[in-house]
């Protein structure tokens, strides 16, 4: 019988698979002393995932991370001017901070600060990254001070209230108390037992309600008003 020969079957050609891209994080650096800003700097710009400017009104948006020895006026006024004007999420480097303008910072949704003591290039690239997703990171013993503070503020002013009475519902409350922990999404759907997209609705609610830019806005105003 004669003998068949198999027919070579065509080979397709792999179709090349779309590599995704990654946007940097435009930052810029805000220092009064030109060596810390070098120090900074030099930390930054061994980051791939983040692009170093001069001024974020030209990359939109982004993370400006000021360093400061102490918090005084015009650090205050800077920060303003680049949360406000500049709609920059920011990174707060500083020696230290008294109570009040710990107040002043929180107020303006500002809730990453490192201590400069702390500061390496990974804890700065670490903080830049967790701005730039709108969460929140603060020492403990920064933040141990800040709600300590706000618990003495809301005594003495008399100001202690159900939160259902001003718009903030218990569940709500909780949420924004474990974002403060520093706990992500899953980890807090995992806690409270909701579904992430749960907690991802009520973060989404509180933020539009109350008019907030963010999660980390958000915490600030909940601490700012004696929700926790």
């Amino acid at each position: 019988m004669p003998t068949q020969t198999a027919r070579p079957v065509p080979t397709q050609a792999a179709r090349p698979v779309p590599t995704q891209t990654v946007r940097p994080i435009p930052v810029a650096v805000h220092a009064p002393d030109p060596l810390s800003r070098a120090g900074v700097l030099s930390y930054l710009r061994q980051c791939p995932e983040i692009s170093l400017v001069d001024d974020l009104r030209q990359a939109g948006t982004g993370v400006a991370l000021l360093v400061a020895d102490t918090f005084d006026a015009a650090a205050l006024t800077t920060l303003s001017r680049l949360v406000k004007a500049e709609r920059a999420r920011v990174v707060l480097v500083l020696d230290r901070i008294q109570e009040p303008e710990l107040l002043d910072v929180v107020s303006l949704g500002v809730t990453t600060i490192l201590w400069r003591r702390e500061v390496t290039g990974e804890r700065l690239r670490q903080a830049v990254r967790t701005a730039d997703r709108g969460h929140g990171d603060l020492p403990p013993d920064l933040l141990g001070k800040l709600i300590g503070c706000m618990g003495r503020r809301r005594t003495a002013d008399g100001t202690g209230h159900d939160p259902a009475e001003h718009g903030m519902l218990p569940r709500e409350v909780d949420v924004l108390r474990l974002v403060a922990d520093g706990m992500d999404t899953g980890e807090i759907a995992g806690k409270l037992l909701y579904s992430e997209r749960t907690i991802k609705n009520i973060i989404h609610t509180v933020t539009t309600r109350f008019h907030l830019r963010n999660r980390a806005h958000a915490v600030a105003y909940a601490l700012r008003e004696g929700y926790i």
